[in-house]
């Protein structure tokens, strides 16, 4: 056992205490934990991972201390110990900053039974007893459970224990709580009945999701107050992924969460290594300066859940070394204090430690790019949390066309497009932001008077912010095009062809047509447009005689314009990111690339060429540049988990000299190696001979 020491309820603590919570060991307690456990494993743990933060469970739906709020179900293996205790003072006496974990998702059914108004109701009118665990019951997240319970409870580990934050884990609910009281207080606020589906163009369904948004960003404030009344340098933490700053008031967590992480703790089903800095670009491209940690699971993260395991070593790198490309700093959870399989310790140990080496050199860098994908919150916040995947489809599919081509790029809301923000990129990506208001198409239209270049496709401004749909684009103006019929589909055997001499239609010889969209819609470009593709006319797909085109190709199937303010313009009016997602047909990945290439108006910034699947990453203060480059070539790179490494190389990485300077000295954090470096035509030429998971190539200016 850890000896026990007396610490200071009251212990003085900054404010920036986050600043220095860089790498996280996250335990969750099983109920048999205390009686089994070996504490001084995980403290040793803390140790070798040269974690610097924890993140333990505390309690919620079960206490891992002697609590004293009635109905707070204790673990009944605790005895007179108190596990939550000993690891916070374990861990303090390392140095380490702490966070108290609770999870008031579900109660037992004592609690139910004494307070029913906790339980979540189901649309026939019965207490929602959990889908995972017969006998316990579904809390209402937006009644007095998490209002009152979980207030009392977060008061009671903040005015026990020496820690720096609490963080609540599941604590958004999980779908709607039909109960009346809901029923009541819904109606009386909205005029609207609970809606029985998720419905994007329902106004009752957007009414509850406003509804909801207003009382969880209410309960967050709530939460955040009772923690700093206590510990005023202390603060509560939402667990939250990237798309879940959609669903709060940004002043929320501008004035109440200093440090966000991602809960997307690993891959499952297809999925690709890149998805693991996505959400970290995501809460990036709304809180730029905000610390952003990537919670990966050292278990596989499938639906049939398997908490209790451990996925391959090089699975679990591959996440914590994307999120570290992607500026994120790495956290860890463990689900069940014993440890039957060790197999994760190393990998672990492995990726932190390397997180730790790179760490000094990033210090003070931020990331940047040329290039924005606009992440269309206005759009996804009309959707389910549960349904959200099915309109992602069309950024999912950019986003890895920008990754193929080795494109660095960032994210920005469409909730931040500031004018100051815009104009940090060259060109913004807008791959089907359906819902913008009039606003955020006048920020855009302004961003390209001012010289800026754009890259849109499909129903893009086609909605205002409520989903009502439009006459036109919003953004006809900036396109060089007008809508003449709404989109059609799904249809099938589609195709465009190439039409002109346009680098746009470059790079497909021997084609005349390419595979098209299963949505179109018809657009009539302006004068000032070309149209380096044009719709073939649906022709049949069955009987196989009968499939051949009866017309020449016709209607604008891609749009491209030069602004004359400095940037360019392209619009594709068909599905291309969804598809290119679905199907992975190469020629869409090139008509992106070609899109985004010649939209952009000069060469890339930074560039790297090589064989092999890199995703690619770009920070940067005045004096110097980082180059991040994971490796995700591997033969599971659309579904995990990774088995081996495949080293890739040589790869040439090239970049921009910055004006005033003639040079610079380049080092491979990883390789841990000076390398050499070449000046030809205003850029810096560095051969990196050879990527096994990840390279930092290093460049200080001179």
């Amino acid at each position: 056992m850890l000896n026990r020491t007396n610490s200071s309820p009251t212990e003085s603590r900054s404010k920036e205490w986050y600043k220095a919570a860089t790498r996280w060991t996250q335990l969750t307690f099983a109920e048999d934990d205390p009686a089994r456990y070996d504490p001084e494993f995980w403290i040793d743990l803390f140790r070798r991972t040269k974690s610097n933060a924890v993140c333990l469970s505390a309690g919620g739906y079960i206490a891992y201390y002697p609590s004293d709020i009635p109905l707070h179900y204790v673990s009944k293996f605790i005895g007179d110990s108190d596990p939550f205790g000993e690891i916070v003072e374990g861990a303090r006496r390392l140095g380490m900053h702490v966070m108290a974990r609770v999870d008031p998702h579900a109660i037992h059914e004592e609690a139910a039974r004494a307070h029913p108004e906790w339980v979540a109701i189901d649309k026939d009118g019965n207490p929602r007893e959990h889908w995972a665990f017969p006998g316990i019951y579904v809390t209402d997240a937006l009644g007095s459970y998490n209002r009152d319970f979980t207030t009392d409870v977060i008061r009671e580990i903040v005015e026990r224990y020496d820690i720096d934050a609490v963080f609540a884990n599941r604590w958004q609910g999980h779908g709607i709580s039909y109960s009346e009281e809901n029923r009541k207080r819904f109606r009386d606020e909205t005029g609207f009945e609970l809606p029985l589906a998720a419905d994007a163009a329902d106004p009752a369904w957007q009414a509850w999701a406003a509804w909801r948004r207003r009382i969880l960003t209410d309960l967050v404030i709530h939460w955040d107050e009772t923690v700093k009344s206590i510990r005023p340098h202390a603060c509560f933490i939402p667990n939250m992924s990237g798309s879940s700053l959609m669903e709060f008031d940004l002043s929320l967590i501008q004035k109440h969460c200093p440090i966000l992480f991602v809960d997307h703790q690993a891959r499952r089903g297809v999925e690709v290594g890149w998805s693991a800095g996505r959400n970290g670009k995501r809460i990036r491209g709304t809180f730029r300066d905000r610390p952003v940690g990537l919670i990966t699971s050292i278990g596989p993260e499938e639906e049939y859940r398997w908490k209790d395991s451990v996925q391959s070593g090089e699975e679990i790198k591959l996440w914590i070394h994307d999120g570290i490309a992607q500026g994120l700093f790495p956290w860890f959870t463990k689900f069940n204090a014993c440890v039957p399989d060790r197999r994760w310790v190393q990998p672990v140990v492995e990726a932190f430690n390397l997180h730790a080496d790179i760490e000094p050199w990033l210090e003070g860098m931020q990331p940047t790019a040329e290039i924005a994908v606009i992440d269309p919150s206005t759009t996804l916040r009309h959707w389910a949390p549960e349904e959200r995947h099915r309109a992602e489809k069309n950024d999912l599919g950019f986003y890895h066309a920008l990754v193929e081509a080795r494109v660095p790029f960032e994210f920005l809301s469409d909730q931040v497009m500031t004018p100051e923000g815009l104009d940090r990129f060259k060109l913004i990506i807008l791959a089907n932001a359906s819902c913008l208001s009039d606003a955020q198409c006048a920020a855009i239209d302004a961003y390209v008077r001012r010289g800026g270049s754009v890259v849109a496709a499909y129903e893009t401004s086609l909605y205002d912010a409520t989903g009502a749909r439009r006459a036109d684009f919003g953004l006809a103006k900036t396109f060089g095009a007008s809508m003449t019929a709404p989109a059609r589909g799904p249809v099938k055997n589609t195709y465009v062809a190439l039409s002109g001499d346009h680098p746009l239609n470059g790079g497909y010889e021997g084609a005349s047509r390419i595979i098209g969209g299963t949505r179109l819609i018809a657009v009539e470009p302006k004068k000032d447009a070309s149209t380096p593709f044009l719709y073939v006319p649906d022709f049949p797909d069955l009987p196989m005689e009968e499939v051949y085109p009866r017309e020449e190709p016709k209607g604008a199937a891609v749009v491209a314009r030069d602004t004359g303010l400095g940037g360019r313009t392209v619009y594709i009016p068909w599905n291309i990111g969804e598809i290119f997602w679905e199907v992975l047909a190469p020629d869409h990945g090139r008509l992106i690339a070609n899109a985004v290439n010649w939209a952009l108006g000069k060469d890339h910034r930074v560039t790297v060429e090589g064989k092999g699947v890199l995703d690619i990453a770009v920070h940067e203060n005045g004096e110097a540049l980082a180059v991040c480059l994971v490796n995700l070539t591997n033969p599971m790179m659309m579904k995990g988990p990774l088995r081996e490494i495949f080293p890739v190389g040589p790869q040439r990485v090239s970049v921009a000299l910055p004006e005033g300077r003639n040079g610079a000295s380049a080092r491979l954090l990883v390789g841990d190696q000076e390398c050499a470096c070449s000046v030809a035509g205003g850029r810096v030429e560095i051969e990196v001979p050879s990527i096994e998971a990840m390279e930092v190539v290093h460049l200080t200016w001179n």
